[in-house]
């Protein structure tokens, strides 16, 4: 569903106009079910200063801006009866399911359960982390690229406030033509640092899965969610001969009081057979990737964690809002391969595996929590990448500038 400018300014409007509220609002108690109602609306722009290729949503329109909606999450909740829990989200801004399952706590504890239905996937520590909460506009890129996001499946987690052992099986996503593919997932984590304030996170995680129909392609944005331009690409047509793909991730956070310094790394690793084709002969595929970020509550307000991710406090002064500083280093290599001299001094060079491209970024962000329920995001994004371009015979560097804002609602 592509929502007009105009129908995305009502929109705002009438959030701006609705009266503060918490994370939820109460509907009723339905069979035992105490039902609740969420929200999350985000709408984006983004400015871009081009160095080679264009960055807009539609690549060659010659716009150097995008501005549009980013989620519109609707998701209803329930608790009960006993020691049952469900939930059922959809985004209209994209047209997908969201979380659509059940839960089953062990023994009433939130630590130890049986989920089945849509969910996230037990990877990454940015992607179980709350969306409403990110420190930055765009995830990194290894998030975005190597993570798995919700899939159908089931899953069983225990553990308690300090540690936590989840596993899980899935197959493709609720929503049809969307990801694909089955697999299964591992995630463990541990909390050695876990009082008043002060947090020490470790987390290891494993995911391995087929790629269904034997094509894969990695690639990833600029940093910025509207940009239709991935300057870091495996290829249009993927790896043709690609079996599975495990991803192994390994996470950490350290926060005491209101700071906190959060890196995740990840290695993609591509089991490939040998089809006869000359250009990708069958062969393994390896690409990785990282980040590192600091995030500062200038206000003063502490983090907390629960179940193995960190939280994000309310304002403690809700008139004036909690105010953030963040810098985040990102890096992806999606290379794994070489070249070799051409038949004769002019022809090009042969290429042995796949050159997609590595990608690094700088991003400084600025973030403000009002009230409950809203937040307002700019980030300065400062990108340098390089990809073997078959017409340049060599390594094109492509190095732009974006400057991003994000105006959230949610309840």
């Amino acid at each position: 569903m592509k929502l007009s400018r105009n129908t995305l300014a009502l929109g705002l409007l009438a959030a701006l106009a609705a009266p503060a509220a918490h994370a939820e609002v109460a509907i009723d108690v339905i069979h035992d079910s105490e039902v609740s109602f969420e929200g999350l609306v985000q709408a984006d722009f983004n400015w871009y200063d081009a160095d080679v290729q264009p960055l807009g949503a539609n690549n060659n329109d010659g716009v150097d801006h995008d501005f549009d909606m980013r989620r519109a999450e609707l998701v209803l909740k329930g608790k009960g009866p006993g020691n049952y829990e469900w939930a059922l989200g959809y985004d209209a801004r994209a047209n997908k399911w969201l979380d659509v399952n059940a839960k089953y706590k062990l023994g009433g504890d939130a630590n130890k359960f049986l989920q089945f239905g849509q969910f996230k996937m037990p990877n990454s520590l940015e992607e179980l982390s709350s969306t409403k909460n990110n420190d930055f506009i765009a995830k990194s890129s290894i998030t975005n690229t190597f993570g798995v996001s919700r899939r159908l499946g089931g899953e069983f987690s225990y553990g308690d406030v300090n540690w936590s052992v989840t596993g899980a099986y899935f197959e493709r996503e609720l929503t049809r033509n969307l990801a694909h593919g089955n697999g299964y997932g591992f995630r463990g984590t541990w909390a050695p640092i876990n009082d008043g304030g002060q947090i020490l996170h470790v987390g290891l995680s494993y995911v391995d899965y087929d790629t269904d129909t034997d094509t894969l392609r990695l690639r990833a944005r600029p940093l910025a969610d509207l940009a239709g331009t991935r300057l870091v690409d495996t290829g249009a047509t993927g790896m043709r001969n690609a079996d599975r793909i495990a991803v192994v991730g390994l996470e950490g956070m350290y926060a005491n009081g209101p700071f906190k310094l959060q890196g995740e790394y990840m290695k993609a690793s591509v089991d490939r057979y040998d089809t006869g084709f000359v250009a990708q002969p069958g062969s393994s595929y390896d690409a990785d990737g990282f980040y590192l970020q600091g995030l500062w509550n200038i206000t003063g307000e502490k983090f907390g964690y629960k179940a193995g991710v960190p939280t994000t406090p309310l304002p403690d002064n809700p008139a004036s809002g909690m105010f953030q500083l963040g810098l985040r280093y990102d890096h992806i290599d999606l290379n794994d391969g070489s070249l070799s001299p051409g038949a004769t001094p002019t022809s090009a060079p042969v290429v042995n595996g796949i050159l997609g491209g590595k990608q690094d970024a700088w991003t400084v962000g600025a973030n403000w929590y009002w009230h409950s329920n809203f937040k307002f995001m700019l980030n300065y994004v400062k990108v340098n990448s390089s990809k073997y371009s078959p017409t340049a015979r060599t390594d094109v560097d492509d190095d732009p500038n974006i400057v991003e804002a994000r105006v959230q609602f949610y309840w």
